[in-house]
């Protein structure tokens, strides 16, 4: 009676710790080849997601004898045309007789050689009639990506497909697909450290040496403590916008998994605050505490700096405080053009002399944008060449700055031309929401075909 009871209780531990086992083993293998697939994807259009989740599956997170043995993680068999090393062993090939025999596969140096081999399997002209579709596929599109390889007979399952789409989707794959290789693709994303270190679950980054991971559409706080291993109260009490544990989030929204930092640690000093941004917000995009960026900008706490300020994110307190929004009239959207800053000598950003005196002149090697224009003498009108007209009113070009006063019936301005500089962790998707504009939008006015930005690429966003 005794053993009746404690089986079912061991099968049930058994299969908890082979789960739990699968799950580390699949996150080890996604951290060791997310760089590889992210590379093969900017240079042969294969969706990273896709590459990753073929790898897991075929090579069993590395584990199969084919991949430990000779290097082959997607199953690729010899074929007609290989003349590199081989290895054999049973899988799906019979002979004349019905019986099960060994088949021929391809064997590589390394790993990565393999993941490379599959990129040119797939883009074989000699392949062109079985896979050659796939690469008109969008290749943000990872379902039909999975579904075009189940037809196209890459594997012989007839649940190909939907198993590939079963990882992409668990382990948040199709994050990869928007990032590439000159970004910081994961930060210190592991549990313990040492040897046996594992990743956490799902895709994590890192801003300011602070780790965040993306949330899902709709997804609460509670939800995503639990998917990330962390304390519901730390969550709330690091992201300081978060209302309650049961707050629908938006996609993409910002959750930082640990403290932010009191400053930014990176080469910027100012931030210049865009239409409808909050000081909320801006701390989220730096990773950087809400009452500390506050207290170093002279701001009461709750206010919202106006547009086109400056709000200082490293160094000490500011001489004056920058105007809020309650303060100033509304005025139409500047050009305000790429922000270049350099780090001075201090990179903690505590303690920061430089910036102590809030003077109109720009600091030593930062260009201030937008910069108000510098009038030597007062406007003097002059009457025109050619058509006289009864009141004429000079152009705004788009990066004259905010000094220039409208007069009392102003002709429609037209539309601010604004530009963004791709910096580190920057995804079309982040971008867009930054500047209140669409993915698809961004890509029209650049003429992008994909989702993927290159570091210091500089992008038209309006």
């Amino acid at each position: 009676m005794f053993s009746k009871t404690v089986s079912p209780l061991l099968f049930l531990l058994f299969f908890s710790l082979a789960t739990q086992a699968q799950e580390d083993d699949r996150l080890r293998y996604i951290d060791q080849f997310k760089e590889i697939a992210i590379r093969e994807m900017e240079r042969a259009g294969i969706p990273a997601s896709i590459k990753l989740a073929q790898a897991i599956l075929e090579s069993n997170s590395g584990k199969s004898d084919l991949a430990r043995r000779a290097n082959n993680h997607f199953g690729i068999k010899c074929g007609n045309d290989w003349n590199g090393k081989t290895f054999y062993k049973k899988d799906d090939d019979y002979n004349e007789e019905g019986k099960l025999v060994e088949s021929c596969f391809r064997s590589y140096k390394n790993p990565e050689m393999s993941f490379i081999a599959h990129s040119e399997f797939l883009r074989d002209p000699a392949k062109q009639y079985r896979y050659g579709f796939l690469f008109r596929l969008d290749p943000t599109d990872y379902k039909a990506w999975a579904e075009g390889l189940r037809r196209a007979g890459y594997a012989t399952s007839a649940n190909y497909s939907l198993k590939l789409i079963d990882i992409i989707e668990r382990y948040q794959l199709n994050f990869y697909d928007s990032l590439t290789t000159a970004e910081v693709i994961a930060g210190e994303d592991v549990i313990n450290e040492g040897e046996d270190a594992v990743v956490r679950p799902g895709l994590e980054f890192e801003n300011n040496d602070v780790r965040y991971v993306l949330a899902k559409a709709g997804e609460t706080p509670n939800e995503l403590a639990i998917r990330t291993a962390t304390r519901l109260s730390s969550i709330l009490d690091y992201n300081e916008g978060l209302s309650s544990r049961n707050q629908q989030l938006a996609e993409g929204t910002v959750i930082y998994l640990q403290p932010k930092r009191n400053s930014f640690r990176g080469k910027r000093k100012w931030h210049y605050v865009k239409e409808g941004e909050t000081m909320y917000e801006i701390s989220q995009m730096y990773g950087i505490k809400l009452d500390r960026l506050y207290n170093r900008n002279k701001l009461p706490a709750n206010t919202q700096p106006a547009v086109n300020e400056r709000i200082k994110i490293r160094g000490c307190k500011v001489s004056s405080r920058p105007k809020m929004r309650s303060e100033v009239t509304p005025v139409a959207p500047v050009n305000e053009g790429p922000i270049i800053e350099v780090p001075d000598e201090n990179e903690d950003g505590e303690i920061d002399f430089e910036g102590e005196v809030d003077l109109p002149e720009k600091e030593p090697g930062e260009v201030k944008q937008p910069a108000p224009p510098v009038k030597e003498q007062p406007p003097v009108k002059e009457p025109p060449v050619t058509q006289p007209t009864p009141t004429p009113t000079p152009p705004v070009k788009p990066d004259e700055g905010f000094g220039e006063k409208e007069p009392v019936t102003p002709a429609p301005a037209p539309p601010a031309v604004i530009y963004h500089t791709v910096q580190k962790g920057d995804t079309l998707y982040n971008i867009s929401r930054r500047y209140d504009t669409t993915v698809e939008g961004i890509k029209s006015l650049n003429g992008l075909t994909s989702n993927l930005i290159s570091l210091g690429q500089r992008l038209r966003v309006k």
